[in-house]
């Protein structure tokens, strides 16, 4: 994928003077200090910068940062409010759909998913396509932090720890009842979910959490917990919130900002 490589040497080298190692997650950038709650990365196909937004009771803005982690542009949405924005993926047109899924009270009946055409040709603001959902029947209200989008599908990571569930819900717009794949449970003391993406291939998926990385491969169907489940400890533990592949091998992660701390954008080896 050469845009994306290109990406990725250019920030490393962008902040070389900053780079260092933290556990075996390598920091690369510290994001805009205006970004205090970034909840997720996207890195969108066939361009060479890096999206974001921040969660629930900041602005409805969608963030275009540069190469050395700064905001360049910021996009309105005007038809949206900022329930609780949680994760971004992207399609391979290069359209941006923005995940307001959040439900740490677990009490919300309806989901909401923004999608934003054509982003880098967007100046200020746009109106954005709405796609809305519920959960099945005798499915509890569930906190989803982490989603993305594959065969036109989007897939839904509950954060619950202990027992989740995975659904998806087609990208259509409209109101859709969601389709519940399959629960799951991790092992570990942290197994909250806070961020997922998958390979370009399709063959690889992450879900992020504090202090690891869960890879998921061989998979056959889009049960992808059927397939071969590896933790991947990070030995460093903050409030990680987005991640988003570079390539078939690595991926870059961010962590909200706490005081002083956090706040970087990190890259991961597989």
């Amino acid at each position: 994928m050469t845009t994306t490589s290109f990406y990725i040497k250019t920030i490393i080298l962008g902040f070389l003077f900053y780079s260092c190692s933290t556990g075996n997650l390598e920091v690369v950038a510290n994001m805009d200090a205006q970004l205090q709650e970034a909840s997720a990365l996207e890195l969108v196909k066939n361009e060479n910068v890096l999206w974001t937004i921040e969660d629930a009771g900041n602005p409805n803005v969608l963030y275009r940062l540069n190469n050395e982690a700064n905001i360049d542009r910021s996009i309105t949405i005007t038809n949206a409010k900022n329930e609780d924005w949680e994760d971004l993926t992207s399609d391979k047109q290069g359209n941006i759909y923005i995940g307001d899924f959040g439900n740490n009270s677990k009490k919300r009946d309806t989901f909401t998913i923004y999608k934003i055409s054509n982003p880098k040709k967007l100046k200020e603001e746009t109106s954005a396509g709405i796609i809305n959902f519920t959960l099945p029947k005798k499915v509890d209200s569930e906190d989803f932090e982490a989603f993305f989008l594959h065969n036109n599908y989007f897939y839904m990571f509950s954060k619950t720890g202990g027992k989740g569930i995975l659904i998806k819900v087609p990208n259509q717009m409209g109101t859709h009842v969601a389709t519940l794949i399959t629960e799951f449970k991790l092992k570990g003391k942290q197994t909250k979910i806070t961020g997922a993406d998958i390979s370009a291939d399709g063959k690889t998926v992450v879900l992020l959490n504090h202090d690891k990385l869960w890879k998921l491969t061989n998979f056959t169907s889009d049960n992808f917990f059927d397939g071969k489940l590896e933790a991947l400890e990070f030995k460093h533990d903050s409030q990680k919130e987005g991640v988003c592949f570079v390539d078939s091998k690595s991926v870059l992660i961010n962590d909200e900002r706490t005081g002083i701390e956090g706040g970087n954008i990190y890259v991961f080896e597989l």
